[in-house]
């Protein structure tokens, strides 16, 4: 008899579930200056790991488990097993691995599968920009910012007819294409990371969603059960949950009190370095005037994407996002606009970390070319550009005569005016250059400062001048 068709894959970080649960006689036994030692050290070793997550390659994030089987879970994603092991070891011979222990963990490595991307895998077609973020999210993700995980491990069933191995390959990508039409639902309410464990674990797969709200991760699988992809073939292991813990909350996981998420401590994943670039320009613009993106003391956070898709095909699929990203306190505003040839796609958060989730779910929006930023130069776009009705065609002549001044400027390289579909009057400007220095050069000359005097007349409210990408 011959072999069933096997899918591909290809794998990405390694992920570590770690959970452990706290040895309350141990703790309970402990003078004051051995806890104090051990509330110090697992402070600081916890906002190491965080820290490397964030700054290096992979993530890492920290959860108090609900109910009685895990206290403390902690999510790692690392390029190697290696790395993994080192933190399993660091934990364990620290003052904190003295007074816990760990009761359960699970071993497993991100993966994009072939049942839905032949194409991809056989190297029959090229790969768009969308598609290779679709799959650099896949393969590489972030921790979302969420209030509740729900993490399970689960396999395919083996059993007499519902045996998914004897299945042929297109009757089982069907059933991986309806289950994923389910997922679709829930776009922008529940984030989610899959992991293969075949040959690391007893089960197949992990399984780790996210989400601002229990009862939508309960809906959502839930509603998985009818699926004849789970319903026949799917086995489950147990669950476990939690809400995400800073490691400054150790001292109150340890004392009993409230775990509370402060939002601006968890959204910042970007690294130092390039943090501080951005602050400096954000300064440097500000000496000279200009506003760069941080209105009452509260920044915000953009992301762009350019399409060549359908304009009403992606109004209609944005809107459908939107109504999901608009249960999030931290989403300010998204919507589509257009300059003719292409769709620039633009949604605004109040952290980094909820924009960044967002750009995995615009990422499959039809036509997806490039996303801000990725293409070299120095890229600035000017946002929130709120046209007064009788002023339109006034802004948009301004917009060709500085366009003409910029194109004799070295270093610029293209500027285009978009405007939204849904409001005329709401204009959004995008920029590239071929560095920071030819950037400011036009941002703090005369012309630029003219301009800005002049949009204070004919604009509804500030613009954010500058945003950087």
């Amino acid at each position: 008899m011959p072999r069933r068709q096997v899918p591909p894959t290809e794998e990405g970080w390694y992920m570590l579930h770690d959970m452990r649960q706290i040895d309350w006689d141990v703790w309970t036994a402990l003078d004051e200056a051995e806890r104090e030692e051990v509330l110090s050290a697992g402070t600081d070793l916890l906002g190491q790991l965080l820290d490397e997550g964030a700054e290096g390659e992979g993530d890492t994030g920290f959860f108090v488990g609900l109910g009685h089987g895990v206290d403390l879970m902690g999510i790692h994603l690392r390029p190697s097993l290696a790395d993994l092991d080192v933190i399993e070891r660091r934990i364990d011979a620290s003052p904190l691995g003295s007074i816990t222990k760990r009761v359960d963990s699970y071993i497993s490595v991100t993966e994009v599968s072939g049942y839905l991307m032949q194409d991809y895998f056989e190297g029959d077609a090229e790969v768009d920009a969308g598609t290779e973020r679709y799959i650099h999210h896949r393969l590489h993700p972030t921790i979302p910012a969420a209030e509740f995980v729900s993490f399970y491990p689960m396999s395919k069933r083996r059993v007499g007819e519902d045996n998914w191995y004897d299945l042929p390959f297109d009757e089982r990508a069907e059933h991986m294409a309806s289950h994923g039409e389910i997922g679709k639902g829930y776009a922008g309410k529940v984030t989610q990371i899959i992991s293969g464990s075949i040959g690391f674990e007893d089960w197949e797969w992990g399984v780790t969603l996210f989400s601002n709200d229990p009862t939508v991760v309960k809906d959502l699988l839930y509603e998985m059960r009818f699926d004849p992809s789970t319903s026949r073939y799917a086995s489950f292991g147990p669950f476990t949950i939690g809400r995400p813990m800073q490691p400054a909350e150790l001292p109150a996981l340890l004392a009993g009190e409230p775990i509370g998420v402060d939002e601006a401590e968890t959204s910042s994943v970007t690294a130092p370095t390039e943090a501080s670039e951005a602050d400096a320009v954000r300064n440097e613009l500000a000496a000279q005037g200009v506003y760069a993106g941080q209105p009452h003391g509260e920044d915000v956070h953009a992301v762009v994407l350019y399409s060549n898709g359908d304009s009403e095909t992606l109004a209609e699929q944005v809107d459908d996002l939107v109504g999901n990203f608009d249960h999030y306190d931290s989403h300010v505003d998204t919507g589509v606009y257009d300059e003719g040839d292409r769709r620039a796609i633009v949604s605004i958060w109040e952290t980094e970390r909820a924009a960044e989730t967002a750009a995995g779910f615009l990422t499959d929006l039809p036509g997806i070319q490039q996303r801000a930023g990725d293409g070299g130069g120095w890229e600035t776009m000017g946002m929130f550009y709120h046209v007064k009705p009788e002023h339109r065609e006034d802004f948009v002549e301004m917009f060709g005569s500085v366009g003409q001044l910029l194109g004799d400027m070295d270093g610029h390289r293209e500027t285009s005016l978009f405007v939204r579909l849904d409001d005329e009057c709401d204009m959004f400007i995008s920029s590239r250059w071929d560095s920071r220095e030819a950037a400011l050069g036009f941002f703090g000359g005369d012309a630029f400062r003219e301009t800005v005097q002049w949009g204070r007349d004919v604009l509804q409210d500030r613009p954010r001048h500058v945003f950087l990408a």
